[in-house]
Parts: C-alpha cells; structure tokens; sequence
C-alpha cells in the first residue's frame, strides 16, 4: 500500500473513532453532585481529560474535514461545560496544589482557546515554587508539556529527558508492558504529539526507529491493542514518520462498525455503558492517531 492509502485508512479510523466519541460522549459526564474532591478520578474525571485531548488534537491539526472540526469543538465545548469552565479544576488546584491533573488536564482546554485566568495565576505560582507532587520521569515531562502549553514555568528539559528509561536508551528487549507505555509518553510529550518532532534527541531518535517494529509487532502478537496504537503515535511523532501501511490496516480492521476500538483481544461484551467504560481509552488513541498521521502526511512529513 502506498502513502494515499496509509492517509485513507488514518482518515477513516479517526473519523470514525471520533463520531463514536461525541455519541457517547453523556456517557462519560460528571454526576450531578461531583465537586472538586473527585472520589475517584479514573470514573469520569480522566476519560473527560482524555476526550478534550482527542479533540484538541483533531482541531489543532486542522487536517479533518469542516464536520470532524465541528464534531471535535463540540466535544471540547461539552468537556470543558464537565469541567465548570474550568471552575472545577481551579477549586482543586487550590485545595491541592500538590496535584499535577488540573494543570494537565487543562492544557487540552488551553490548547483549544478556552482559558481561565484565575486559574493560570495559580498555576503559575505553583509552577514558580514547586508545589507539585513526586511523581515518575516520563510523568514529570507531561507536567513540562502542560507547563509549555499552557505558558507557565520553566522546565529543564534535557535533565527530564535523561532521567525516563527512553533517556538511557537501554537494552531494547528489556522492556515490558508498563514501560511501554512509559516510553510512548515520553515521546508525545517531548515531541508534543507530533508538534514538535525535533524535540526527541537523535540518539533517542535512532533508538526508537530500530526497536518500534519489534514492539508493534510483539504487542500485536498478544492482542494489547490500546499499546499498539499508542506506539503508532509514536512513529508519527518521530523525525521522519514510520508509518507501516500493514500496520494500520490491522489496527483499522478491529474498529466496530460504531467506530469503538476495542482495547485487547478479549470479546467486546457488556452494556453500552461497560463498552465505553473499557474500550473509550484506545478508541482516543485511535482518534488521535489516525489525525496525527494525517496531518503528517498531507504536509509532506513522510
């Protein structure tokens, strides 16, 4: 297959896990009474962070047709309504100023246009002093990215970069599932989902170009389909996009006809409700594969 075909297939797999997105989009909202405390983040508070990052990506692309930008603004509209116009994150901030997730979370909005003064001021205080809970390297340069997009603080970057297990480049076949996430985090947010390919060092660069079709390859063995896509992110981020049509296909070919991706080999059962609750985080990271990609090859990247 050829690159229009590798655009073809990221079009449609985003189009659609995106359309799947604003339809059941209600069913991840806030219930009535949730207020700054968030019992438990992971039920509502993160899918709705996840979603507003689908979708900002989709509009910060601009490679979607004018209904898929329509669709992607409605749907950061109705996040950030969850999120009380930023209320919400602002009162938690500043009950906890040692959490990072309304800064990150509210990078996605900002990415987007809506911005909430109050809250930037104590984000930026809190950037300014250090208030911010320990957290693992490849976390930190999420907090770095958020810093960046939002307009806050100042991060060294390079120390960051060398402390995540990326950085030490080491032996490639030591990595597991867990850490497999790591190492794709550290490049969407060194590389700021694509925007920026140049910010991962070369020999980080190199080292990622020889071992990702390994690491596709033995993910896709055992059906972790959520790790797949997020390791295709990963080659679109890079320098010189790797963007393996047989790759795609196979990763379009599990995509429900609803537009639902689902997460792993095991049987997509359950209420509409469970279906979202389990498969909504790799129906995002096809969202914003499928735009990366896009985008990438429409300008000329690969």
């Amino acid at each position: 297959m050829t690159g229009s075909s590798v655009a073809r297939i990221a079009h449609d797999l985003s189009t659609a896990a995106l359309d799947w997105l604003h339809a059941n989009r209600e069913r991840g909202a806030f219930p009535a009474d949730t207020g700054a405390d968030l019992g438990d983040p992971d039920s509502a508070y993160k899918p709705l962070g996840e979603t507003a990052l689908a979708a900002s990506l989709v509009l910060r692309e601009g490679a979607a047709g004018s209904a898929q930008l329509r669709t992607a603004r409605e749907l950061v509209d109705f996040t950030w309504q969850q999120m009380r116009e930023g209320a919400l994150l602002y009162e938690r901030q500043l009950r906890y100023p040692l959490l990072t997730d309304p800064l990150e979370t509210y990078a996605h909005f900002a990415r987007s246009g809506h911005r909430h003064d109050e809250l930037e001021e104590l984000l930026a205080h809190c950037a300014a002093v250090g208030s911010m809970v320990e957290v693992v390297p490849n976390r930190r340069l999420a907090v770095a990215n958020a810093h960046r997009t939002v307009g806050v603080g100042a991060d060294d970057w390079p120390s960051l970069t060398r402390a995540t297990w990326l950085g030490q480049t080491p032996p490639p076949w030591a990595i597991d599932w867990m850490t497999g996430y790591s190492v794709t985090h550290t490049v969407f947010h060194l590389t700021d989902w694509g925007a920026r390919p140049d910010g991962l060092p070369a020999d980080m660069t190199a080292y990622v170009t020889d071992w990702l079709p390994v690491w596709i390859d033995i993910w896709s063995e055992v059906g972790q389909w959520d790790l797949v896509g997020e390791l295709l992110i990963v080659g679109v981020c890079l320098p010189r996009p790797r963007l393996d049509a047989a790759e795609w296909a196979r990763l379009a070919a599990l995509q429900h006809a609803d537009g639902m991706v689902p997460r792993d080999g095991e049987p997509v059962t359950g209420s509409p409700d469970q279906r979202f609750l389990n498969h909504q985080h790799t129906t995002v990271v096809a969202t914003v594969a499928g735009t990366l990609a896009l985008s990438r090859l429409l300008n000329g990247a690969a």
